[in-house]
C-alpha cells in the first residue's frame, strides 16, 4: 500500500467528500502544536460499522472532556461514515472518524476561538498484530506509565494520551515484540498501548480496573461475551508479579479485535481453550 497521504479514494472532511491526497490542513492547526484533537477506531464488518453510534457518542463526549464542542450531532456523524464507505467502495473496513481544533485566532495554549473540524477516513486494514492474531503476541514492558486521572482525561480518547503509547510502542518493536504492557501511575498493570487486556487463571477471569485508562468498547463487549458463558470475572487491581500465575492472556480493541498473547516480558502464557473460544465468539459477533 502507498503511505497514508499518497492514496486514491476520497475523505469526508467538515461535510464533503475530498480527494484523498487533498484532504490537508493548515501547519498552524492548533491540534498539530497542543494535541486538542479526539478520535475513534472502529471496524465494518460486511457493510456495517460494530458498535457504530457508541464510537460516535464517544467521540462527542471525548471532545467535551478537553474542552470542545463538535459541531456534528451523532446522527450526523453517523451518515458521514456511511457516506465515507459508499465513497471508497469499501464494505470490510477500518474507520477513522476524528475531530480536532483547526488554526483560527489563537495560537496559544488557549484556543476557544478556533474552529472544531471533523473528517472520517476508511481504508482496508487487516490484523493489527499480524500472525500474532493466531499464534500469540510477545509484549515488552513499558517504561512509561498511564497517568493519574487528576492529571489526564483518562476516559476520552484524546490523541494527546497516545504519545506515551506511541514511544512505547517504538521501543517494543526494537525488541522484536508486538506491543508493549503499560502500568498506571501507582504500579498496577493497566493494558497495552492501544488495547485493554485480560489474563485467565484457574478458568476463571482477571481485567483491570479502568479507572486510569479507557474502557474499551470491545472490552465491554468481551465483558458481557463472559458473563453471558457464565465464566467468573474479576474486574481489580492486578500487581506485575501475578503475571506469573496467569495461565492465558488476551488483549482486546477495535483495531486487535482479540488477540492472544504468548508472552509479556520474561512470562509466558498459552492460547489456551478459553482464549480461543472468546477470539472466535468475537469473530461470529462482529459478522452477524
Amino acid at each position: 500500500m502507498a503511505g497514508y497521504d499518497d492514496r486514491d479514494g476520497k475523505i469526508w472532511m467538515d461535510g464533503e467528500l475530498l480527494d484523498w491526497r487533498g484532504a490537508k490542513v493548515h501547519v498552524l492547526t492548533h491540534a498539530l502544536h497542543y494535541a486538542s484533537s479526539v478520535f475513534e477506531g472502529e471496524r465494518c464488518y460486511n457493510g456495517k460499522i460494530f458498535r457504530s453510534r457508541d464510537h460516535s457518542e464517544r467521540l462527542i463526549r471525548s471532545g467535551e472532556m478537553i474542552d470542545f464542542e463538535i459541531p456534528w450531532t451523532v446522527d450526523q456523524i453517523e451518515a458521514a461514515k456511511q457516506e465515507a464507505l459508499e465513497a471508497n467502495g469499501l464494505s470490510n473496513a477500518y474507520v477513522r472518524a476524528f475531530a480536532w481544533r483547526g488554526a483560527g485566532d489563537d495560537m496559544g495554549v488557549a484556543s476557544a476561538r478556533n474552529p472544531v473540524h471533523l473528517a472520517v477516513a476508511v481504508w482496508e486494514w487487516g490484523n493489527y498484530y499480524g500472525e500474532a492474531k493466531t499464534k500469540g503476541a510477545k509484549l515488552d514492558i513499558a517504561k512509561w506509565k498511564r497517568p493519574s486521572p487528576e492529571t489526564a482525561p483518562s476516559q476520552s480518547k484524546a490523541a494527546g494520551l497516545y504519545m506515551i503509547a506511541t514511544m512505547s510502542k517504538h521501543a517494543a518493536e526494537a525488541k522484536g515484540c508486538s506491543d508493549a504492557m503499560m502500568m498506571d501511575y501507582r504500579g498496577y498493570v493497566a493494558e497495552a498501548t492501544g488495547a485493554n487486556i485480560f489474563f485467565v487463571r484457574d478458568g476463571e477471569v482477571h481485567t483491570p480496573t479502568p479507572d486510569s485508562f479507557l474502557n474499551g468498547l470491545t472490552r465491554q463487549t468481551v465483558l458481557q461475551m463472559l458473563h453471558e458463558r457464565g465464566v467468573t470475572v474479576h474486574e481489580r487491581h492486578i500487581m506485575p508479579d501475578e503475571l506469573a500465575d496467569f495461565e492465558q492472556c488476551w488483549l482486546t480493541g477495535t483495531a486487535a479485535e482479540v488477540t492472544p498473547v504468548g508472552q509479556i516480558g520474561d512470562y509466558k502464557f498459552e492460547v489456551g481453550a478459553l482464549t480461543r473460544e472468546i477470539s472466535d465468539a468475537y469473530e461470529k459477533l462482529v459478522r452477524a
